[in-house]
């Protein structure tokens, strides 16, 4: 670290949030545990110790190439610290008995497990809880989703992932909270709060692990496990902060990503496990790598065999090997040649007892394997009618011309038509961790539901999703239906097998032939609402020129034909904002709304600025977007005050009015713009924002408040800068809003 670099980024000091103690553990409680960890690890041998550092997956699930076929008797053999891809309460207690009961010490496993949005009740995709920007039901979300997990026998979520990303080929686009650094820091603090709850040893939560440290959202090409290499100023002010927050959180582990940063792979790059992780931020959890990412330093071309590859991981910083089983082959004999210090291990292996001890499993292994309770939780009532809630929440409004929505009680036939209109399956998503097809509820039925009897609601798939080769009669079959129909509801966009891990996509539209089923519907002149689905941003600029309405729904999970319903009749209304910018083309890729001035501005009269000479610079639809069925307005825009200094604060409010005939909620966007200093700046950054509703007619003045941290930035050396000069405050409903108000601050009182 170069001296200049601060400990906390300056969107972290934004926050004003005090760091937690590892795992939120009150002294007398971590003393307790640093005592009974002592005790366990003065009584093991070097070969007990690398068992502990080695994780292997059981065949209930899989991420990556299976290498090990009969883990329970690696198990009694001592060999194993962790499985993750087991659950269910008897099969992990099944497995827990093979360690308590035939290893020497009896040591308990940690079974972990990918539970990214819900166990069972699977919620709407991160990136689609994210366009909520509503932390409470984040938090709520993930609360539900450790209560689950943990009856089911697991201990530890590999969750949150907080990686930042700019670019919407990425497929695990789906698992973040978007492009901006601001918003992904309070959703990680937002899922380790819920996943780990106030105390590690309250039985229905887990342990979180934040990943993929780092800068694995940044893949070149937005192609997966891809090479990354950003500058140490980009890498420290948007990538690194959300990860910070999860451990400022209290978060129990971190897991390593796949791809080199900088030319050194993340397994096994010390600054970052060391130096930054461990010497500035003061982590004390333990670090996991992800699936076989040791082994897979040798294909990266920086160790020259396997021993070598755990040599450098060790060494690194790692504590823990995911699945390759490196660790359990060499790292024995790297401590008898001298090569791997003892106390290294013993280091590793404290980290992992500790969060062994902090859930309660030393004492009892196996309160987490619970049928009774795995039974009366799973599913419960009011886990679906939270995850019904979110999915409402998530859902972006992005078009509504002409005012297709929401639809009248008085229609009486509909026209359900499309690929995913019936599609159960697809609803769960990427990562839908136990989640079962036939518990979740497609957009058909939950109209049918909804609707009732009194409506008709007919049927056309139209087209295959992906497949080209569709004849022209599906589609005249689809055209024909919405003719005789009052309204239709055209389902569209990805197979859920689109998105998430080793699923980039260089085209990023509608697959197949839906466009021009699209076209052909919407020709009909029936009043039609577009459900688009997907797990990132799409190019729906072909769409966008129709008249129609377009839902963005995500992957909305168990309860989106309930929620999609309401949504489309009305009983409750869209208030999803974009936690990523939606690009007209694939090339405008990377695209962000936090972009730097340049010297040379666009200019639409003058050829020599920066510009395309095909497509606007502009979004399609930018970060933040998203419509109500209510009227929104700004007004008043106000500050107490035109001048401050660092020891002062200033508030900025604006009154926002609902003019329409339905509730609307809107999120109330801060953006900053700052003067003109040493260091270019983003055009504008997030720094606050609200969710807030509004009767008919009501209206509420907002209140921000502006301090000198938030006007803090690092430079590229790492210095803390605080400029004197002109800011802008932008207040609005979007990123581009361009009503702005104006302070002047100078540092010295």
């Amino acid at each position: 670290m170069r001296p200049g670099w601060p400990l906390v980024s300056s969107v972290l000091a934004r926050e004003h949030v005090m760091a937690s103690t590892f795992m939120n553990l009150s002294a007398a409680h971590r003393e307790h545990i640093d005592r009974e960890v002592e005790q366990w690890l003065s009584c093991m041998t070097l070969e007990e110790k690398v068992g502990q550092m080695t994780q292997f997956s059981s065949d209930r699930d899989t991420t990556g190439p299976s290498l090990k076929e009969d883990i329970e008797e690696e198990i009694k053999a001592g060999r194993v610290g962790s499985v993750f891809n087991a659950f269910d309460a008897d099969f992990t207690r099944r497995l827990q008995q093979q360690a308590v009961e035939h290893t020497r010490l009896g040591i308990p496993l940690l079974f972990g497990y990918d539970v990214i949005h819900g166990f069972r009740t699977i919620f709407p995709i991160p990136l689609a809880q994210a366009a909520s920007f509503d932390m409470d039901a984040i938090e709520a979300a993930s609360r539900i989703a450790a209560a689950e997990a943990s009856a089911a026998g697991l201990h530890w979520a590999f969750t949150p992932m907080v990686d930042i990303t700019r670019d919407p080929r990425w497929g695990r686009v789906m698992e973040g909270a978007g492009e901006d650094t601001l918003l992904g820091c309070r959703v990680a603090r937002a899922q380790v709060r819920g996943l780990q709850g106030s105390a590690p040893d309250e039985v229905d939560t887990v342990a979180a692990c934040v990943k993929h440290f780092a800068g694995y959202g940044a893949a070149e090409a937005g192609r997966d496990y891809n090479t990354v290499d950003v500058s140490e100023w980009r890498l420290r002010s948007v990538y690194l902060p959300p990860f910070q927050a999860a451990i400022d959180e209290g978060c129990a582990s971190l897991m390593t990503a796949f791809n080199s940063l900088n030319g050194v792979p993340a397994s096994c790059n010390g600054w970052l496990l060391e130096q930054v992780l461990r010497q500035e931020w003061g982590f004390e959890g333990l670090v996991v790598t992800d699936y076989t990412a040791i082994m897979e330093l040798v294909h990266h071309g920086v160790a020259a065999d396997t021993r070598q590859a755990g040599q450098k991981a060790v060494l690194a910083g790692v504590d823990m090997a995911m699945q390759d089983g490196i660790f359990l082959e060499h790292l024995a004999g790297l401590v008898e040649a001298g090569t791997v210090s003892i106390e290294r291990i013993d280091t590793a292996v404290r980290r992992i007892l500790r969060v062994k001890a902090a859930l309660g499993l030393l004492d009892d292994p196996y309160r987490y394997s619970d049928p009774a309770r795995e039974q009366a939780l799973l599913l419960a009532p009011a886990h679906r009618l939270a995850a019904r809630e979110l999915a409402e929440k998530a859902c972006v409004l992005l078009r509504n011309e002409p005012c297709v929505l929401p639809f009248s009680n008085d229609i009486r036939r509909m026209a359900v038509i499309g690929p995913l209109a019936q599609d159960a399956a697809a609803m769960l998503g990427p990562w839908h961790g136990n989640g079962q097809a036939e518990d979740a509820v497609s957009l058909h039925d939950g109209l049918a539901q909804r609707l009732g009897e009194e409506v008709t609601l007919d049927y056309c798939c139209g087209v295959p999703l992906e497949s080209d080769g569709s004849s022209a009669d599906d589609i005249e079959a689809a055209a024909a239906l919405a003719r005789t129909s009052d309204v239709v509801v055209l389902a569209l966009g990805e197979d859920n097998s689109m998105s998430g891990e080793a699923a980039s996509r260089a085209r990023i539209g509608l697959p197949g032939r839906q466009m021009a089923l699209a076209r052909a519907v919407i020709a009909t002149g029936t009043p039609c609402a577009v459900i688009t689905f997907s797990g990132r941003p799409l190019v729906l600029s072909d769409l966008d020129e129709l008249p129609c309405a377009i839902l963005h729904a995500w992957w909305p999970g168990i309860e989106a034909g309930h929620a999609l319903a309401r949504l489309l009749m009305g009983d409750t209304g869209p208030s999803g904002r974009l936690p990523m910018t939606f690009p007209r083309d694939e090339g405008q890729i990377p695209i962000h709304y936090n972009a730097f001035s340049t010297g040379r501005p666009l200019d639409p009269e003058e050829k020599y600025t920066s510009k395309y000479l095909d497509m606007p610079n502009t979004p399609l639809y930018p970060f933040g977007h998203g419509l109500t069925y209510g009227q929104i307005i700004y007004q008043h825009r106000a500050l107490s005050s035109r001048c401050i200094r660092a020891s002062e604060s200033l508030v900025v409010s604006v009154t926002v009015a609902n003019t329409g005939a339905h509730e609307a909620t809107e999120v109330v966007q801060l953006y900053l713009r700052g003067p003109a200093g040493d260091m270019v700046r983003p055009v504008r950054e997030l720094i606050d924002f609200k969710r807030i509703t509004l009767v008919p007619g009501g209206a509420e003045t907002v209140c921000f408040v502006i301090e000198a941290a938030s006007l803090r930035y690092e430079d590229a050396m790492g210095n803390q800068r605080l400029d004197d000069g002109e800011y802008h405050l932008y207040v609005g409903g979007r990123s581009d809003t361009s009503d702005a108000v104006t302070f002047h601050f100078n540092k010295q009182d």
